[in-house]
């Protein structure tokens, strides 16, 4: 997808937050919807990733997940999304990206492997899964 960032279109992945009592699996899921106007299924975990834009900034935590696209939705995209896209490797490449994170998912999809979403547990969520 394609936003602003300081005056600039830039290209980015789709991200955000996990809200209260919203699994990371439904966050994914949620965010990708909202901002890239695709309903997703995801399949595995990628990585996980840090980044500090420059010293003293806070660093940015990202779990980056493969997902297989499942249908497009008809709802808007966020208000500070001005597009959505599919791009081959190297339209990607070749755009400016919001951050270096962008880059080394795409790089790490094509040569790492998949870590299972078994990986991630979600079990204790909400109250009435804890195990008694």
């Amino acid at each position: 997808m394609k936003e602003w960032q300081d005056g600039n279109l830039v290209l980015n992945q789709p991200a955000g937050h996990v809200e209260n009592n919203e699994s990371v699996i439904e966050a994914v899921i949620r965010e990708t919807k909202e901002e890239s106007g695709w309903i997703v299924k995801p399949v595995g975990l990628l990585g996980m990733y840090a980044f500090t834009p420059f010293e003293g900034a806070d660093t940015y935590h990202r779990l980056c997940f493969l997902c297989e696209p499942v249908s497009q939705s008809d709802e808007p995209l966020d208000d500070d999304i001005v597009s959505s896209h599919w791009l081959s490797y190297e339209e990607i490449m070749a755009l400016p990206h919001r951050s270096p994170l962008i880059k080394a998912c795409i790089e790490d999809s094509l040569n790492n492997p998949i870590i299972s979403l078994c990986f991630l547990s979600d079990q204790f969520l909400q109250p009435e899964k804890v195990i008694q």
